[in-house]
């Protein structure tokens, strides 16, 4: 049963909530963070992304970059922009994106939970990016940012959100690329005590995004309790800042592959390699997009086909075999094009959904990529289906949006 608590978070004073908040540090550049706070100095991504304080091309693992982000960290509270609330608390956090809003609420994960594989992961993570978000969480002694859960949707839990959210938030805000944040502080006793009782009804926790944040969450609080000679359980180190969001109200959408070249083929060939194992429609210049499962778009040279996989060619009955991002790479990036890896072979790239599909026309027609490969969006079932079967999902399947904003709240180990 999964285990979580209150914290007392801390944030930004209302009036400055919209200066300090940032986009989550693994999804722009160095760059782009350096752009998207110049000029303000209270922006989050001076303590997430410390790199932007240094000459352009600094190692941001560098460790004077690292006691950077200390530094600001620190500087941030005692200028008053991110101030510690007096009592532990629970959080709503809602989002809005096209008319569509999901309610997370935000708590203390357990370390144990995530060590024991009650809080299931379906991808696999790479240690180098584990030890670059240990080394933040220890210098720092705080998860500054959250990991992004799901929960099987709990009738209970949806109810105490539906009531919570009737008083006055506490935020609310719309960030430029048009979603609406909003932000409620639980601080009624039996509120935060029923939020409990029911997270303690509730089998696992998924993680939807945030591996490698989740990871390094939870090995810094197993260290902390190795050195801690005291050690009693119930430490603030031994949770960590996670925002849980019901599965029915989250959406995935698709992840998109293009590809350099065509394996020594000519379009010709090419398409004819694609008939053993897919029925091929010509759907001319207007975008096609994927109509369900095993049914793929593929744009090359000007012109967009629709695939379907032929019966047979996947299974249904295999967690990992329904998915079409296995079906893919097995049948197109591996049999035809050669493409083994899809996490080191430098001839393919990835475009998450919500770039559109005329981001890979345009790359295509560019001449700078071959051919673009459009998939389905896997279903949270599906995702919930490979965690709870202990498989790992293929690299580069899963896109949430929208993105949880960095910087509402934060937990101090």
């Amino acid at each position: 049963m999964a285990i979580i608590k209150p914290f007392k978070g801390i944030r930004p004073p209302k009036d400055l909530v919209e200066q300090v908040v940032s986009r989550p540090y693994d999804v722009l550049s160095s760059e782009e963070a350096r752009a998207e706070a110049a000029g303000n100095e209270k922006s989050l991504y001076h303590i997430i992304k410390p790199e932007i304080d240094f000459p352009t091309g600094t190692d941001e693992h560098a460790p004077e970059v690292y006691e950077k982000a200390r530094e600001n960290f620190v500087k941030s509270q005692e200028k008053g922009w991110l101030l510690q609330d007096a009592e532990e608390n629970y959080y709503v956090y809602a989002q809005t994106m096209n008319g569509r809003t999901q309610y997370g609420l935000v708590v203390g994960a357990y370390v144990d939970d995530y060590l024991t594989g009650k809080i299931k992961k379906h991808e696999l993570t790479r240690r180098d990016k584990e030890e670059d978000r240990m080394k933040h969480v220890r210098i720092n002694n705080a998860n500054i940012e959250p990991v992004f859960f799901a929960y099987p949707y709990h009738d209970g839990l949806d109810a105490l959100v539906s009531k919570i959210i009737q008083a006055e938030e506490e935020y609310c805000f719309v960030t430029q690329d048009g979603i609406a944040h909003r932000f409620w502080v639980v601080d009624d006793k039996e509120l935060i005590q029923q939020i409990t009782n029911f997270f303690a009804q509730i089998p696992h926790l998924y993680i939807a995004d945030g591996h490698h944040r989740s990871a390094a969450a939870a090995l810094v609080g197993d260290e902390k309790r190795r050195q801690n000679p005291h050690h009693r359980g119930d430490e603030e180190y031994m949770y960590f800042l996670a925002v849980c969001f019901p599965d029915r109200q989250l959406n995935i959408i698709d992840y998109n592959r293009i590809i350099k070249d065509l394996n020594g083929l000519t379009d010709e060939q090419f398409i004819e390699a694609l008939q053993q194992d897919f029925v091929i429609e010509e759907k001319g210049t207007a975008i096609y997009q994927p109509q369900h499962l095993h049914n793929f778009s593929l744009y090359l040279s000007g012109k967009w086909y629709s695939l379907t996989a032929r019966q047979g060619t996947y299974n249904d009955n295999d967690p990992i075999g329904v998915l079409d991002v296995t079906i893919s790479s097995n049948l197109i990036l591996d049999k035809i094009l050669g493409i083994k890896d899809l996490r080191s072979d430098k001839r393919i790239d990835f475009v998450g959904g919500i770039r559109g599909l005329s981001e890979l026309k345009k790359r295509v027609d560019s001449g700078e990529m071959k051919v673009a490969l459009a998939l389905y969006p896997v279903t949270m079932k599906q995702l919930m289906d490979i965690a709870d079967t202990g498989n790992i999902m293929p690299p580069k399947t899963t896109w949430f949006e929208p993105k949880l904003r960095s910087g509402l709240v934060i937990h101090k180990l």
